[in-house]
């Protein structure tokens, strides 16, 4: 199955200078972040200052999302392998700054919660809705309340991962049936399939251009990157080819306010940036398992979780600051 055999398994110690278990909060300035962790190549301006903040202790972090109305953060801890139905996946929040909140602010098997291994993660108005193997869960963004799962009763799904909504609507990237499910995020809507082509191949991560509010999908099983429109047609925006292959396996995108494209490429290592000219410019590279990433618009940063490190990076994106 997809993800399942390609997921290597080692020790944060292995690959970070940090080894304690408990979640802690590391602050160090941006010339000085080792390469192999963040080495962003981004060059900032002499004026800027850019900080890196490192949260370890995680467990299996697989996706990241910021919360547009508190500006706090949430990580999605899958806690194991990534079709495990253990009941033991957690959703850590940190709070504006950066600093963990709480790690298990939402924890299967407690108050009720059901969570086996949350990837992909939305918020809107105070949801936060989770993906987890073949469920969307909801949760009470401010308290981690459960809400309830979405009803995928007349769907064959397998392995949901990424998720992403414009405010009114909220997609769901099935990698194991090569499908894109919508839902109308009002009471009592269903979900129902936009675009179901084997072409998506392991379709990941997704994200909302809030410029041209297109939706854009990266693929996990052939680096391929796509632009879907609101009937379902499908748009090759990247794709590799006999002579050039660019990207691995993609597994997460987001954009800025200005609609730039970050991807993070879990097999190469690297963070991708993507212009509207669909210019491309590495600017992370040596990376361990990036995996679903995501922009804080507001904050101009970037936030990176990685997979089998156990831990997430929230960077300075370097702009210049306004005279």
């Amino acid at each position: 199955m997809f993800g399942v055999k390609k997921r290597s398994k080692f020790t944060s110690s292995d690959h970070f200078p940090f080894t304690q278990s408990e979640p802690i909060l590391t602050i160090r300035p941006f010339s000085l972040i080792r390469r192999g962790v963040f080495a962003f190549l981004l060059a900032c301006s002499v004026a800027s200052v850019a900080m890196a903040l490192q949260v370890i202790g995680l467990k299996q972090p697989a996706g990241i999302a910021v919360d547009p109305v508190s500006g706090a953060y949430f990580i999605a801890n899958e806690n194991g392998t990534p079709t495990d139905r253990d009941n033991n996946g957690f959703i850590t929040k940190l709070n504006q700054s950066g600093k963990v909140e709480k790690l298990k602010f939402i924890e299967g098997g407690v108050g009720g919660v059901m969570l086996h291994s949350p990837k992909g993660l939305a918020i809107v108005d105070r949801t936060l809705y989770v993906s987890d193997i073949d469920r969307v869960r909801s949760f009470d963004a401010a308290t981690g309340r459960p809400l309830g799962d979405m009803d995928f009763s007349a769907m064959k799904t397998d392995f949901l991962t990424g998720l992403a909504s414009d405010g009114n609507v909220l997609y769901i990237a099935d990698s194991g049936t090569d499908t894109i499910f919508k839902v109308t995020l009002r009471p009592g809507a269903k979900p129902v399939i936009l675009v179901k082509d084997p072409v998506l191949a392991g379709p990941h991560g997704l994200a909302v251009n809030p410029v041209t509010h297109a939706l854009v999908i990266v693929s996990w099983n052939a680096g391929k990157i796509f632009e879907v429109s609101p009937a379902g047609a499908l748009k090759v925006l990247f794709a590799n080819s006999f002579f050039n292959s660019r990207f691995g396996n993609l597994m997460g995108v987001d954009f800025d306010a200005n609609g730039n494209m970050y991807v993070s490429d879990y097999s190469m290592g690297k963070v991708i940036r993507i212009d509207s000219a669909l210019r491309i410019q590495t600017i992370a590279e040596f990376l361990t398992t990036p995996a679903g990433l995501a922009i804080d618009r507001k904050n101009h940063l970037i936030l990176v979780p990685y997979l089998t490190g156990n831990t997430a990076e929230i960077n300075g994106l370097g702009r210049e600051f306004k005279k």
